[in-house]
């Protein structure tokens, strides 16, 4: 996690799709970089704004300068206007319920969770959040790591939206997983697999590993008759030669 520790501007990747004429310009004018210390104040007060969910001053010190953390934010005329925040765990030290994310036999790799990502109101749906994104998915795909996901508010329409677009799926659903203004409230976990990575398997996945392996045999039959074919027809022509 070392390639996280700096702090310097990237260049915008070119991969979203823009919606329109405005957006290139936007999208031209964009700067990546990673979040320091002297992000907390504003960080503290964009996720107060985005997010339901109370976070403790340790959370914004620790997003603002722990290097084991990606905190990356979109810059635009100066001011951040859109971050995420991930953390790369071993396949062992995963929470209680984000056990089963990874099968037994991948727990020696690692996953990335998403602990945070938002836009300014201003500038949402013209693909900030899809270039944050993406950008924190090409690091990854360098990495042995498996499967990315998160936690997400069952009523939380957008992001369940966003996410679904981007490939993720409802690994499991977590039943007063979180706690706003004193109210439970219910959850799903989103995981999008990556680098050869899945689940444990289910009955379903096992009829569909077999099933593959059938195909694979019988398009391999016709091969196998053919070279037999072939053995028998020397074998005659031996026979008769001599």
């Amino acid at each position: 996690m070392s390639d996280f520790s700096f702090y310097s501007p990237l260049p915008f990747s070119g991969n979203i799709p823009p919606k329109s004429p405005n957006n290139i310009l936007v999208h031209n004018q964009i700067q990546l970089r990673f979040l320091n210390p002297n992000d907390y104040d504003i960080v503290k007060e964009l996720c107060e704004e985005w997010f339901p969910v109370e976070y403790p001053a340790k959370w914004f010190e620790a997003i603002t300068s722990d290097t084991n953390l990606f905190s990356l934010a979109a810059i635009l005329d100066g001011k951040i206007i859109g971050l995420i925040v991930a953390e790369l765990k071993h396949g062992k030290d995963l929470n209680r319920e984000d056990k089963d994310i990874l099968c037994e036999s991948q727990t020696k790799f690692s996953a990335a969770y998403i602990l945070s990502l938002g836009v300014v109101n201003s500038r949402r749906r013209q693909g900030i959040a899809s270039l944050l994104l993406s950008n924190l998915l090409n690091h990854l795909s360098t990495l042995q790591c498996k499967a990315i996901y998160l936690h997400v508010l069952t009523s939380n329409e957008p992001a369940l939206h966003f996410y679904e677009k981007h490939h993720f799926r409802v690994h499991k659903f977590l039943p007063y997983y979180y706690s706003i203004g004193g109210r439970a409230k219910d959850g799903f976990t989103y995981v999008l697999y990556l680098n050869g990575g899945h689940g444990p398997w289910g009955l379903q996945e096992y009829i569909h590993h077999f099933c593959k392996l059938a195909m694979v045999e019988l398009c391999s039959l016709p091969q196998w008759c053919f070279g037999q074919m072939r053995k028998i027809v020397h074998s005659i022509a031996a026979v008769v030669t001599w």
